[in-house]
């Protein structure tokens, strides 16, 4: 059984945070307080830090990286979902209008590690990858 990852990331408003990890991806809210606040991304504890230097209108920086014929924001974080958890996602997210960094889609069709993928940013430019296998268990680090 794996165990829950904790991850903390900078945002430039915590309202804001709350209202796209809350309301438009799902995530329950845990413990908060004024700088920062927490969020259960699929069993996983995912906090965001308000960052004031970064104002209200500041964003993070990604690079790129080609995979597959995509440009992948780096660094990105994300969770490994089932496919039906994927699917469900993919349509609240195209629900509440999310601009894609890469849609939702089939990526590695055909080869070992075939795999569901979709990548977006947060309101203060966290990459966020959310993936999924038929099978995590055979798929997740087949090469």
């Amino acid at each position: 059984m794996l165990t829950p990852f904790h991850i903390a990331v900078q945002v430039r408003d915590i309202e804001e945070a709350r209202r796209f990890y809350g309301t438009v991806i799902g995530c329950s809210e845990g413990r908060s307080a004024e700088t920062w606040v927490d969020f259960n991304l699929f069993g996983h504890q995912y906090v965001c830090h308000l960052n004031q230097s970064l104002g209200s209108e500041g964003k993070l920086e990604s690079c790129f990286n080609p995979v597959d014929g995509h440009g992948v924001p780096v660094p990105h974080y994300g969770v490994v979902l089932t496919m039906d958890q994927w699917q469900v996602l993919a349509t609240r997210l195209r629900n509440q209008n999310v601009s894609f960094v890469i849609e939702p889609h089939i990526r590695f069709e055909g080869q070992p590690g075939e795999q569901a993928t979709m990548f977006l940013l947060d309101p203060t430019g966290n990459a966020l990858e959310f993936k999924a296998f038929q099978d995590i268990a055979t798929q997740l680090f087949e090469s």
